[in-house]
């Protein structure tokens, strides 16, 4: 029998059902992706190491579209903020990906070489060596926390005649609540960096 001319199976084919699994159900198996497919579960071993090298795949998908080449702008603070909001737009696209993939360490070599530049970029700044992961892991748990957030409802609150406060409060607020936070915790962390940087 000819070979199909297109191939079955490959790791974009895999990668793509596995994070559509997930982005509808925030969970995914091997075998899920396999009959997906219409393969064997035996052979997506051929192409990925089990399921963490599936979710090292969807890792990789997720993140293609982060604007690394923000990292080589300057100033330090301007390339890490365009940065941040490229990480956050990415991982918005598929938040029920964000609990998977935060939860299984990264092994994805590409995704691996952005926190190489990003941890350079600070590096480069002058930031002690000390300081550098604490606040990369900051800034990931904000960018996180907020592509979540965005995929919550606008009205996360919903007040009653016991919570006027909290009503006026969500009112003087006005819409995009979650940009608009988003704009107010990035701005802190980056005036805070910028205070450890100066007092070295």
């Amino acid at each position: 029998m000819a070979r199909p001319r297109t191939p079955l199976l490959d790791r974009e084919r895999i990668a793509t059902t596995a994070l559509q699994l997930v982005a509808e159900q925030g969970e995914f198996s091997v075998p899920q992706v396999a009959r997906a497919l219409g393969v064997q579960t035996a052979s997506l071993y051929h192409h990925v190491d089990g399921r963490a090298g599936v979710v090292e795949l969807i890792r990789e998908r997720v993140c293609a579209s982060i604007d690394d080449a923000a990292l080589e702008l300057e100033p330090w603070d301007r390339a890490l903020e365009r940065w941040a909001r490229s990480y956050r737009a990415a991982f918005a696209a598929y938040p029920r990906a964000i609990p998977l993939l935060m939860t299984t360490p990264v092994r994805a070599p590409k995704v691996l070489a952005q926190y190489e530049r990003a941890v350079a970029l600070l590096r480069a700044a002058g930031f002690p060596e000390e300081r550098v992961m604490p606040l990369l892991t900051g800034l990931e748990n904000l960018i996180l926390g907020s592509a979540l957030d965005l995929a919550a409802p606008e009205a996360m609150w919903e007040p009653s005649a016991r919570t006027p406060l909290l009503a006026s409060a969500l009112t003087a607020g006005g819409p995009h609540r979650a940009d608009t936070a988003f704009d107010l915790a990035l701005a802190a962390l980056l005036a805070h960096a910028r205070t450890l940087l100066a007092d070295g």
